[in-house]
């Protein structure tokens, strides 16, 4: 796995590079905003650890390039700024994970595997979904919820469990990302048929109700 550290702060960048190459990574390591976004949108990684302030290009306008560009490698930002606001405001501009400093190394490590991990799933294979005998198409967030719902059938899933599992975010974002994927997940699976999967529970979260109707596999 290779990873791309953009980082001006030479402790912080020794830290972390130093640390990911133990743990087996191949680490290339830019101090600039510049040539770090030079980097992201040239060379082929699997994660990106982005800090948000830079000397030349800022972190989230690398991000926002980069995801402009159709370039979806994870990004993990770095940042002292911690207030709500700007954890909002980082993954908004695209990043996939926010790390607030000072952080400890195995914190740093455990999201680093988990971004890589969620995009192996959400990259690789196919996802088929079939619903009454019938082949759903699902984008792979989609498909992800739909995994989700379905292992706990029958049960309410919180907007806090569905962030966590699917977007790997510890709090809130204030955002109707969730209401956006589900109303078009639910336009998807329950669509042309008369009994509904899906539902609101008004106050709590949602239920996928236990069917035997509708199946989901990603192969490769």
């Amino acid at each position: 796995m290779k990873l791309l550290v953009i980082e001006d702060d030479k402790d912080v960048a020794s830290f972390v590079t130093n640390g990911l190459e133990q743990a087996g990574y191949t680490v290339d390591c830019a101090d600039n905003g510049k040539d770090g976004l030079f980097l992201a949108t040239t060379e082929s990684y699997d994660a990106l650890i982005v800090d948000r302030m830079l000397p030349g290009v800022d972190g989230l306008t690398i991000i926002r390039t980069m995801r402009a560009s159709d370039i979806a490698i994870p990004v993990l930002v770095l940042s002292a700024l911690g207030e709500v606001d700007d954890r909002v405001e980082g993954l908004k501009a695209g990043g996939d994970d926010y790390l607030v400093k000072p952080f400890a190394f195995v914190e740093l490590q455990a999201r680093i595997a988990a971004l890589l991990r969620r995009h192996r799933i959400s990259g690789d294979g196919e996802q088929t979904v079939l619903q009454g005998g019938n082949r759903i198409d699902l984008q792979p967030r989609e498909f992800m919820l739909l995994e989700y719902l379905m292992r706990h059938a029958g049960q309410v899933v919180t907007r806090t469990m569905l962030l966590e599992a699917v977007w790997s975010y510890h709090f809130d974002p204030q955002t109707n990302v969730i209401d956006v994927h589900m109303s078009r997940l639910r336009a998807k699976i329950d669509k042309d048929f008369e009994r509904p999967l899906l539902h609101t529970v008004r106050g709590a979260g949602y239920r996928l109700d236990a069917n035997d109707t509708v199946s989901a596999s990603d192969t490769a």
